[in-house]
C-alpha cells in the first residue's frame, strides 16, 4: 500500500510541475515578437517526456497494486484449513503473476483420489490438461512450450501455447502436489522474476496446504463408517439438516430412502459376525455404485442405511431402490441363501417437513414395508399431522 501511495504522489507532482512548464511557456509566448521554433521544440520534447514518465507511472501503479493484491492474498493464505478454499486462494495470487492465462493445481491424496482446482481452462482441458511430460513427481520448476499439429485445431484456436510446473514438496521431502501456470500466446516466454513470485508463492503455501490436507484427512475419518466406508451416522443427519433446510428455502424436491437388510440377524446366526460384516460391506459397495454423485449415501445403524437424494422425488428413489434390490441379487450370504434382500421406506419432503420427521416418516415407510412381506419398498405420501 505504502508503494502505491508513493507512486500517486510522485505521479501527482510530476503532473503539477508539467502544467507550471506549460504556463511559464504560454508568458514567454506571449511577450514574445515571434514564435520561437527552439522554444516550441522544447516544449514538445517537454510534452513527450511528460507522457513517458505519466506511461511509466501508470505502469508501475499498476504493478503495486497488483503486488497488494498478491500480498493480500499471500496473508489470507493461512487463514483457511479447507483444502479447496485454500487451493483457490492459491490460484488466485497465481493468476496476479503478469504473463499467465490459466492455472491448476493438484494436491495428492493419501489413500485417495488427488484434488484438482483450474483457472482459465476450458473443459477439455481441464479433462485432458497439459503435462509437463515427466513421470512421476517433478525434481524442481519445469517449463515447457506445446506445438500442435495444423490438422488437429484451426490455426486462430486459443491454444495453451506452454505452462510452468512448479512441485510442492513437504516435509521431509514428501510430494505434495504440483501448481501449473500456463499461457496462451504463442510467442510468449515467462519472464525469470515472474517465474521466481510463482515459486515464492508455491513455497509459502506449502505450511498451510500440508495442514489443509491433514485436516481433511481427519475429518473424513470423523465422518466415515469404519466397515463400509460409507458417511456415518453424524454426518448423515447433519447434511440432513442441512438439505432439508436449503430445500425449503429454495423451493427444491428432497427424498430420503431408509434400507434394512431383511432377517440379519438370523445371516450373522447362520455364517457368523465376521461374515455377516463382510455381507453388510458388500452391501454398501452396492449402494456405492448405485447412487449419484450428488446423492449422501450413509450406515445409520448396524444393519441399516439411508440415501439422501437432492433435487428428486418419491419416483427418482423408488428407481434407486429397484437399481439396489437388482445389484443385491450378485452378493453371497454363503450356500444356504440365494441371495440378500432389502426393505426400504421412502420419503419425499413437503411443506412444513423438518429433518426428524422426514426422517421419521420413512423410517415408518420402511416398517410398513417389513410388515408387508420385506424385500420391498413402501412410499410415504403425506406428513402425518396428528
Amino acid at each position: 500500500m505504502a508503494t502505491a501511495v508513493v507512486i500517486v504522489v510522485v505521479a501527482a507532482l510530476v503532473a503539477v510541475a508539467a502544467a507550471l512548464a506549460l504556463v511559464v511557456v504560454r508568458r514567454v509566448s506571449a511577450h514574445a515578437p515571434e514564435p520561437n521554433e527552439g522554444l516550441v521544440r522544447a516544449v514538445d520534447e517537454m510534452r513527450l517526456k511528460m507522457d513517458e514518465l505519466s506511461h511509466d507511472l501508470s505502469e508501475a501503479l499498476e504493478r503495486a497494486e497488483r503486488e497488494n493484491r498478491r500480498n493480500r492474498l499471500f496473508g489470507e493464505l493461512g487463514g483457511s484449513i479447507d483444502l479447496e478454499e485454500l487451493m483457490d486462494r492459491v490460484l488466485d495470487a497465481a493468476m496476479e503473476i503478469p504473463g499467465f492465462d490459466a492455472a491448476m493445481m493438484v494436491v495428492e491424496g493419501h489413500g485417495a483420489a488427488p484434488t484438482v482446482a483450474t483457472r482459465g481452462m476450458t473443459a477439455q482441458e481441464t479433462a485432458k490438461p497439459p503435462t509437463s511430460g515427466v513421470a512421476g513427481a517433478l525434481a524442481g520448476t519445469i517449463t515447457v512450450t506445446y506445438r500442435y499439429g495444423r490438422d488437429r485445431e484451426p490455426p486462430d484456436a486459443e491454444l495453451i501455447s506452454g505452462g510452468v510446473f512448479i512441485p510442492l514438496i513437504g516435509r521431509e521431502l514428501s510430494p505434495v502436489g504440483t501448481l501449473s501456470l500456463f499461457w496462451r500466446s504463442r510467442d510468449y516466454e515467462p519472464l525469470p522474476e515472474h517465474i521466481e513470485q510463482a515459486e515464492s508463492l508455491v513455497e509459502s503455501s506449502i505450511p498451510a496446504l500440508e495442514n489443509a490436507r491433514r485436516y481433511g484427512e481427519a475429518r473424513k475419518l470423523a465422518e466415515t463408517d469404519a466397515l463400509t466406508g460409507l458417511y456415518n451416522q453424524r454426518y448423515f443427519h447433519e447434511t440432513l439438516r442441512r438439505e432439508v433446510l436449503r430445500a425449503q428455502r429454495y423451493e427444491r424436491a428432497l427424498a430420503l430412502i431408509v434400507f434394512d437388510v431383511d432377517d440379519f440377524k438370523s445371516i450373522n446366526d447362520k455364517v457368523g459376525h465376521l461374515a455377516g460384516d463382510r455381507v453388510l460391506a458388500q452391501a454398501a459397495d452396492r449402494l456405492r455404485e448405485a447412487v449419484r454423485a450428488v446423492d449422501v449415501a450413509a450406515r445409520i445403524g448396524g444393519d441399516e442405511f439411508a440415501v439422501i437424494l437432492p433435487e428428486s422425488s418419491a419416483e427418482d428413489a423408488d428407481q434407486l431402490y429397484r437399481r439396489v434390490q437388482s445389484s443385491m441379487r450378485g452378493t453371497s450370504l454363503g450356500p444356504a441363501e440365494d441371495r440378500l434382500r432389502l426393505s426400504a421406506g421412502i420419503a419425499e419432503l413437503q411443506h412444513g417437513d423438518t429433518a426428524a420427521g422426514l426422517f421419521e416418516r420413512a423410517d415408518g415407510a420402511l416398517y410398513r414395508a417389513k410388515d408387508l412381506g420385506k424385500d420391498r419398498a413402501d412410499v410415504s405420501r403425506s406428513v402425518d399431522r396428528s
